[in-house]
């Protein structure tokens, strides 16, 4: 559950190990291991961990002397943060960390919780100095409201640390049994999130686990999708309906229009909270000459497990609470699932790029990479160097075989976009015809990389 988060872990480290008390945000969406990353990090450390509530100020001040009794630290039963800090701080040697999970819910029900806070951490002798980490689930509050909402406290944070989602490669080595097809097929379900990797078992099949974790009733993660979010959205039925419009295939605002029968203008405030929550994204077609020819102003669902429940759980939510989970996934679907798939699978490729651009194993320096999203076709991966040198790729999951003919159509796209191809790279995720192969023989600046050889 840790893996991936040594930059993290260390980042933290920077602060700890400076002479005066630091006050850090640390966020990142739920499940995504804030928590295992702060274990590690606060090991042989002195600290305290506090679980924010959704309640009154007062309340929370109540809840939080209540712990501390239990730990043996005696204080007032409805105490200031001032003389909670100052009773954690006590008696502790070395520099405190005091952790407190879900931050927001006491700076949204009081103005006196970070004012306070600032002013111990920054009179505190530098002999009792403290670490504060205010910690959140609730991005779209950290990075739009939160500096707005405290006020000058705001000059008093040290740093922020975002614990974003763990990448694929980091996923193969959780699951170690799954193969490379089943390891990008759990990465599309699930993303890059660890709390969610802890569900699947690699002992058993895709369709297993899936049908297991995720189809039964009795599973955490049934229904998760419609959780994701869910306290931060108030009109769900809205952005359900967005949501799901948007699995369905209706990627432009006038689709959507069309679709849900909302305005333009309502459509276009949702989608921006969905963007904000980071489960939505705008895709941007990678900026060539010939933007002519490029789509504009396209939608998709960003994250893994929401695209995966809006897709397949609840169109058919009628069907799923009276089949079997079997029969349900027979149903709904398998028939589906490589082209849902597909679309994920390009997003391995690009991260294998990134990789490989680190390692010094590409043929140029890439200093930029994105999509070329035509209207006639798309070029999965584009990448350049400053210089201009580029790279273009498809990437071919769904067929068995990649044919010469998606190479030519590849290269028409690189016509449109009006860039010039100096490397090509095509991923199949089994195989190539002949007349490819041969083609890659003769020409050097044309590569051909399967999924064994990812």
């Amino acid at each position: 559950m840790i893996l991936g988060r040594t930059s993290e872990r260390n980042y933290l480290n920077t602060y700890y190990d400076r002479d005066k008390s630091q006050i850090m945000v640390v966020y990142g969406e739920r499940n995504v291991g804030k928590t295992f990353l702060l274990r590690q990090f606060v090991k042989d450390k002195p600290c305290f961990y506090y679980r924010a509530r959704s309640a009154s100020e007062r309340e929370q001040r109540y809840q939080w002397s209540s712990e501390l009794w239990k730990e043996g630290i005696k204080i007032a039963k409805y105490p200031s943060f001032t003389e909670i800090f100052s009773a954690i701080r006590q008696g502790q040697n070395g520099k405190t960390v005091i952790i407190i999970d879900e931050f927001q819910y006491i700076v949204k029900s009081g103005s006196t919780f970070m004012k306070e806070l600032a002013d111990f951490a920054y009179s505190a002798p530098q002999d009792t100095s403290v670490m504060f980490l205010l910690c959140s689930s609730s991005i779209g509050w950290v990075e739009n409201d939160m500096v707005t909402r405290i006020g000058e406290a705001a000059h008093g944070l040290s740093g922020f640390l975002k614990v974003k989602e763990l990448d694929f490669e980091l996923m193969r080595e959780y699951f170690p049994a799954f193969s490379m097809e089943q390891s990008i097929e759990v990465f599309a379900v699930l993303g890059g999130v660890p709390g969610f990797w802890k569900c699947f078992d690699d002992r058993m099949s895709v369709k297993e686990n899936i049908c297991k974790c995720i189809l039964n009733q009795d599973a955490f993660l049934y229904g998760e999708g419609q959780r994701i979010g869910k306290e931060e959205l108030r009109e769900t039925s809205v952005y359900n309906t967005i949501l799901a419009s948007i699995a369905a295939g209706h990627h432009k605002l006038n689709d959507l229009f069309q679709h849900t029968g909302f305005s333009r203008a309502k459509i276009s405030v949702y989608i921006k909270n969905l963007m904000e929550l980071e489960l939505v994204e705008k895709v941007f077609s990678y900026d060539t000459d010939g933007m002519a020819n490029a789509q504009k102003g396209i939608y998709r669902i960003s994250n893994h497990f929401v695209h995966f429940y809006f897709t397949y759980l609840y169109p058919h939510l009628s069907s799923l609470e009276q089949m079997t989970p079997g029969e349900f996934y027979n149903k709904f679907i398998e028939p589906f699932f490589k082209s849902y798939v597909s679309e994920y699978y390009k997003k391995v490729c690009r991260q294998y790029i990134e990789k490989w651009n680190r390692w010094e194993r590409l043929p140029i320096k890439v200093d930029r990479i994105g999509e070329w999203v035509g209207k006639l076709g798309t070029i999965d991966i584009l990448a350049q160097s400053d210089a201009g040198e580029t790279i273009i790729s498809i990437c071919n999951w769904e067929n068995p075989v990649m044919r010469y003919d998606d190479y030519e159509w590849l290269l028409f796209c690189a016509e449109k976009a009006k860039i010039r191809a100096d490397y090509i790279y095509l991923f199949s995720a089994r195989s190539f015809d002949e007349q490819l192969k041969r083609e890659a023989k003769e020409k050097h600046n044309l590569r051909l990389i399967s999924m064994e050889e990812m």
